[in-house]
């Protein structure tokens, strides 16, 4: 029988919409430097390798914080988890609030780091417990479409009502909103569906059903996630495909527009609005290309969708002079794609991994991509520096681009290991035969 059948459907999509909005919060809160980093910037008199640092340092503390949050996941539940991470982010925005150094503002974002790396890993315990099968990959799609409108929160609202007001009541306008959400994710969110005591795990490679009572030994349920190789293949492709989109919102997008391109606050705002609208609407359509062809997800989707982000990446870096708008908007609409593509990883993982990893394999996917961003961010903040052009008033056109081409060896890494992880997992799954 579904899951669900014994469920109202009311009460279902009550807690995965306050799963969602949770997850819309922490994503305005991962990104709330994106449009203020210039402020930052001015307000804590730092250069371009410690506004990286800013980044880089939550990015860290997220990926670090995936397999133990996983881990925990498989112990506690969803509802624990993602109400702690609320708390915890919370008080790193209001840390950040009021920091008078680079110091405290430090400490603020690895706050934010670790409250946000329990949100989503949360949420997609929630869609894969409440919910059928069947229903899960376009879930999961639809999960991150939804979540992608915190960056708009953080674009729009945020920069604005900084500027209308002060750097102190912004971020502790997003404060509030985590203790709001605290409360509210506490109250409806519950571990599993009413009149089940405990999860039921399916182990996809021997068909043994067993009710899963405590988290596997941390050794052992790491190291049997990471030795299939689908795990290894769901790495390397959220690794490779969000990064470029992560590191141009997330911090260095806004300043490459504004002072490199010499676009309006107004128009480099809209790019990055085209940039989360099309991630929104490509992501349905990713979903359901990867729902229909599960065993060409990588050749169909994942390499064509990096492919496309290295070609408009280069065809930006190498245009004479200041890019047209339009070829920004065809590069943001390139980019809009990676977010989509990441999802595909999680598809590969909860295809290939028994239900009691489940939570276990998602965090060692999802380090991935975060992974890859912080080098990202860290790169092209170092660039900067070492070309003399590390504060916003040394900021250049020929800096930015020169600093963008130090994503180009990230992407050829991870399509490397795409490839050699997709032969070893059609291999190991019987649809190739070893060479």
């Amino acid at each position: 029988m579904p899951r669900s059948l014994s469920i109202a459907p009311w009460r279902l999509w009550l807690v995965w919409a306050v799963g969602v909005g949770a997850y819309v919060l922490s994503v305005t809160n991962r990104s709330s430097l994106s449009a203020v980093g210039v402020d930052a910037a001015v307000r804590f008199h730092a250069d371009a390798s410690t506004l990286s640092l800013f980044a880089v340092i939550q990015l860290f503390v997220y990926a670090s914080m995936q397999i133990p949050v996983g881990l925990l996941l498989d112990r506690f539940g969803a509802r624990p988890i993602i109400t702690l991470g609320m708390i915890v982010m919370a008080a790193g925005q209001l840390v950040m609030a009021f920091a008078p150094n680079v110091g405290i503002a430090i400490l603020a974002r690895v706050l934010v780091g670790a409250g946000d790396a329990a949100v989503f890993p949360s949420v997609l315990r929630v869609v894969a417990v409440w919910f059928p099968a069947r229903q899960a990959p376009l879930l999961v799609q639809l999960t991150g479409i939804v979540g992608q409108a915190g960056q708009l929160l953080a674009i729009l609202p945020l920069a604005a009502l900084l500027h209308a007001t002060s750097w102190s009541i912004a971020f502790g306008s997003l404060a509030g909103l985590g203790l709001l959400f605290t409360v509210l994710t506490f109250a409806v969110i519950r571990n599993r569906p009413p009149g089940r005591e405990a999860d039921v795990s399916v182990d996809t490679e021997t068909g043994a059903i067993r009710v899963v009572t405590s988290a596997a030994d941390l050794r052992q349920g790491i190291g049997e996630s990471w030795r299939h190789p689908a795990t290894r293949l769901a790495f390397w492709t959220h690794f490779t495909t969000p990064f470029a989109g992560t590191a141009f919102v997330l911090l260095w997008g806004f300043p490459f527009l504004t002072v490199g391109e010499g676009l309006s606050p107004v128009t480099a705002s809209f790019v990055f609005t085209v940039y989360v609208i099309c991630g929104m609407l490509a992501g349905p359509v990713i979903g359901a290309l990867s729902s229909r062809h599960p065993n060409r997800r990588s050749r169909l989707l994942v390499l064509p969708i990096i492919g496309v982000q290295v070609v408009a990446w280069l065809a930006v870096i190498a245009w004479p002079g200041p890019s047209p708008v339009w070829l920004l908007i065809l590069l943001a609409i390139a980019m809009s794609t990676g977010g989509p593509g990441s999802m595909i990883g999680f598809d590969v993982a909860r295809t290939f991994n028994p239900s009691h990893r489940l939570s276990t394999a998602t965090a060692i996917v999802n380090v991935g991509g975060f992974l890859a961003a912080l080098l990202a961010i860290l790169l092209i903040g170092i660039a900067m520096d070492l070309q003399g052009a590390g504060t916003p008033d040394t900021y250049s056109l020929g800096a930015f681009r020169i600093a963008f081409l130090t994503q180009v060896p990230l992407w050829a890494l991870g399509a490397f290991f795409i490839v050699f992880e997709r032969r070893r997992t059609r291999v190991h799954i019987g649809l190739d035969r070893a060479r």
